[in-house]
């Protein structure tokens, strides 16, 4: 098992993930009824998007000797209201590292961002739409 949810009413849910134990709460957001006083769910989603693009570019940048350090993501969700799901995801990257980069690190940074497994398990009719600025 992964995590637990648990319904703390008020539309919040309380989230444990059981490897560490590291709880975070979400709320419905406020366009949906909700206090929008944290992530809602399809929130967590479109950042776990980019997470997911940093961490793994960290892991194949420690491989191959590309430092990301500092380079960061930058997030707008975008709802559909017929159906109700997330229509798109915005990500700008802003990469950075201790030097600049050379065409070939870009082309793997590149290559990473839209091969990530968040990337690649979401539907395709959630537009995922990628800017890199090389910082």
């Amino acid at each position: 098992m992964t995590s637990t949810v648990l319904y703390k009413g008020g539309l919040r849910c309380e989230l444990k993930h059981l490897q560490s134990g590291t709880i975070i709460e979400n709320d419905a957001p406020t366009d949906n009824h909700g206090m929008g006083a944290r992530f809602s769910p399809t929130d967590m989603v479109a950042t776990a998007l980019a997470s997911c693009m940093l961490t793994t570019m960290g892991i194949i940048g420690n491989d191959k000797g590309i430092s990301i350090d500092g380079s960061e993501a930058e997030v707008t969700k975008i709802m559909t209201s017929n159906p109700r799901m997330i229509g798109e995801i915005q990500i700008k990257l802003i990469m950075r590292g201790p030097n600049s980069f050379t065409d070939k690190e870009k082309a793997i940074i590149e290559n990473i961002a839209v091969t990530c497994p968040v990337y690649r398990s979401l539907h395709p009719d959630v537009k995922k739409t990628l800017e890199i600025v090389w910082a």
